[in-house]
């Protein structure tokens, strides 16, 4: 690590690879960590071979029996631990991530107090899995059920959020007891690797918590998948991508969750209270600068409030200060790199050919580093390109509907099916519009549904299993039925 970023975050971070409980160089050369404000490289961290890969399943596998014969206290106590040391360093872990991800330094702090909750809500959890035991209706035998660990897992992760992803599958795979291979995104790989040391620090014996980082993710995790002491794929990133990994993983019938694309509808009911709907829509789009599979991706609004809705969302986002993460008072920070920028700039573009309205925004500021402007786009084509793709960047899409069937069939017309949104001021309505749309997750006059505790995930071409909330530990887990008479 360089010392500029060590005095700039305030903590030393690894740059080597973790491998069995010690920081290793690797062979697989270095690969760059840029900074998203400046397109400077801030470090230089190893890049991992299949070699290495391989090594980190060997170490996950040599731990596994140990670790999953720790009693689930000592395992919920090391995740507790954990959760104190990040809060107790979250200011210097939200500077690191700034410095790999761009995002407002308001917006990682944030990051990092949720990233921490998962280890605390998994250091609960380590003590709760549950089984059962109950008479067969022929009153011949027990039914006895076990929930195992599933074994060595590979978890793989994007790079919007750094902490929380890895947090949100290492909590629960090590409070079922089982040892991880973590590959995080070669984008933002120093927040995994300051995730590892505080683990290490815990009390997480060296081999259960292995870190990766490559310029060469699909032929490493091809290689771990590949192995049959592999028993897990716990991936998020897109939709693309999974179905690939999913592919992978049929060889060997690994068990497999999916947390991959979104395409969130947000619904504004002419009954809505506008001035709530208006701070939930501001959550679920610029939350993370709309770098996010939960943002909200599509505003259906109804027509009687569509010009006030437009005009005060365009207001709003107008007035955020676009800036380095680092900076006091940045609302917004740059995209994460030049082809998510392009990628939106495309979009918005593509969108204003066939006759959506700029209302605020619309173009890349003329600075360096990948910022673009929060944008607001009004009447768009309900058939407009921008609707059918995961926008990813601060752009707003604004699409007016007429009754209520109108409003759900739009939402629903769509692969992707993770999380939608809603706000009416009927409970009626809301419950009835829920049921009907196709997600996994629907927020009622709410712009944000992330929680620790609660089942996170998708239906469709969003993903398959759940994250967090006592699911979150079953993923990571095999039932046994145990048949036995006395």
């Amino acid at each position: 690590m360089t010392a500029d970023l060590a005095t700039i975050t305030g903590i030393e971070v690894p740059t080597a690879l973790m491998i069995g409980g010690d920081w290793i160089s690797g062979r697989g050369g270095t690969l760059p960590v840029i900074d998203p404000a400046t397109e400077d490289a801030v470090a230089e961290v190893a890049s991992a071979s299949i070699e290495d890969a391989l090594d980190a399943v060997t170490a996950a596998y040599d731990a596994l029996p140990g670790w999953a014969a720790t009693p689930p206290r000592v395992r919920g106590e090391c995740l507790r631990r954990a959760w104190e040391l990040m809060i107790g360093r979250s200011d210097a872990l939200a500077r690191l991530m700034v410095l790999e991800n761009g995002k407002a330094l308001k917006d990682a702090k944030a990051e990092i107090t949720y990233a921490a909750e998962f280890f605390r809500w998994y250091a609960e959890e380590a003590v709760r899995n549950e089984g059962a035991l109950v008479t067969a209706p022929s009153g011949a035998n027990r039914i006895m059920v076990q929930h195992q660990p599933v074994g060595v897992s590979v978890l793989v992760t994007p790079w919007n959020f750094p902490a929380a992803m890895a947090t949100r599958k290492i909590g629960p795979a090590l409070a079922a007891g089982c040892t991880v291979v973590l590959k995080p995104a070669k984008e933002t790989p120093l927040s995994a690797f300051a995730v590892a040391e505080i683990l290490r620090e815990a009390g997480i014996p060296g081999g259960v918590v292995n870190v990766l980082t490559t310029a060469k993710a699909g032929p490493l995790v091809a290689a771990m998948l590949a192995e049959p002491r592999v028993r897990k794929l716990s991936f998020t990133g897109s939709t693309e991508v999974g179905r690939s990994l999913l592919a992978t993983a049929a060889q060997t019938v690994t068990k497999c969750s999916m947390e991959l694309g979104g395409n969130a509808p947000f619904l504004i009911f002419e009954d809505a209270d506008l001035d709530a709907a208006l701070d939930g829509a501001f959550l679920a789009k610029m939350r993370n600068g709309g770098e996010a599979c939960t943002a909200a991706n599509r505003f259906y609004v109804h027509e009687a409030v569509a010009d006030e809705f437009g005009r005060r969302f365009a207001e709003r986002l107008a007035a955020l200060r676009v800036g380095p993460g680092l900076d006091d008072g940045t609302d917004l920070g740059p995209l994460v790199n030049e082809d998510t920028r392009s990628k939106v700039a495309s979009l918005v573009d593509d969108a204003t050919k066939t006759g959506s309205r700029v209302v605020t925004g619309g173009h890349a500021p003329d600075r360096r580093g990948y910022f673009y402007e929060p944008t607001v786009l009004d009447k768009v084509p309900a058939d407009a390109g921008i609707l059918s793709e995961e926008i990813f960047g601060p752009v707003a899409p604004i699409v007016r509907f007429t009754d209520q069937d109108e409003a759900i069939a739009l939402a629903n017309a769509t692969e992707y099916g993770l999380v939608s949104y809603l706000y009416t001021g009927d409970l009626r309505r809301a419950l009835r519009v829920a049921e009907a749309l196709e997600a996994g997750m629907v927020g009622i006059n709410r712009g944000v549904v992330s929680d620790p505790a609660a089942p996170f995930g998708g239906v469709k071409q969003s993903g398959l299993g759940r994250e967090g909330g006592h699911d979150g530990l079953l993923e990571f887990t095999e039932t046994k039925y145990i048949a036995v008479d006395w």
